[in-house]
């Protein structure tokens, strides 16, 4: 069942942050944001909220939880294209009458809320665009890992770029984040077994570079990890 999550106080602050993070927003864009999340909509786990092909009816702005792109082959199997996380946006087009090119699916309890226009604000326009162009290098990660990199590679360069996204929003600190999913969920989203997925997640404990427990990574030395990986930091602007 969606329930209606009217916020108090500060409400949920991460968008705010991640959007901030991307492009210092002036008082007009902020009180829009702010006011679009106190009637945030509290989605439960596993709802389909976008079908492929769906005409979209509006952009969102995720709040709090965690959720993914995906696409079903005819046969039932699933690739999870990308994570959505608190701060990112889903449905903003610049074309007339859209249709989605992906579904999109709760993993935990989904808090979204309708994105702002664009027009209230010059400075939350280039906040969405540079969040647009940062989808766009994600998803070309995301290529890369299933074309060219081992399975130990993928997971690696997996978790630092959630890390790196998290941290935007003010929700990884240290190297810490949680990241509440399944084996079976990373598995489509990394092109792997089951199997296979968990024997890496053994040897990557074994090297001792990052902490697994209850749903909490802890990364050791994010940069020094990254540069085991060969991962740089995604960036899509020099304006900051």
């Amino acid at each position: 069942m969606t329930v209606l999550l009217r916020t108090t106080g500060n409400g949920s602050l991460a968008p705010l942050r991640r959007l901030d993070a991307l492009w210092r927003l002036d008082d007009r864009a902020s009180a829009a944001l702010e006011s679009s999340i106190a009637a945030t909509i509290l989605e439960p786990a596993g709802r389909e909220l976008v079908k492929e092909g769906q005409k979209i009816a509006k952009a969102m702005l995720v709040v709090s939880g965690l959720g993914a792109r995906y696409r079903l082959l005819a046969d039932g199997r699933r690739q999870l294209i990308s994570f959505v996380l608190p701060g990112d946006l889903f449905g903003i087009c610049h074309h007339p009458e859209p249709l989605a090119v992906s579904g999109l699916m709760s993993l935990t309890s989904l808090g979204v809320c309708p994105a702002p226009s664009a027009s209230i604000s010059e400075t939350l326009d280039h906040a969405y665009r540079v969040s647009n162009a940062l989808e766009e290098a994600y998803l070309l990660a995301q290529i890369t890992r299933l074309g060219r990199m081992s399975a130990r590679e993928r997971l690696l360069d997996l978790v630092l770029e959630i890390e790196e996204r998290l941290a935007l929003a003010g929700l990884a600190q240290n190297g810490r984040f949680q990241l509440p999913v399944t084996q079976e969920t990373l598995s489509d989203a990394l092109g792997l077994t089951p199997v296979h997925l968990n024997r890496t997640i053994q040897v990557i404990r074994r090297e001792d570079d990052l902490q697994w427990r209850a749903g909490w990574i802890t990364i050791r030395d994010p940069a020094l990890l990254a540069r085991k990986v060969g991962r740089t930091p995604t960036k899509v602007t020099s304006a900051r």
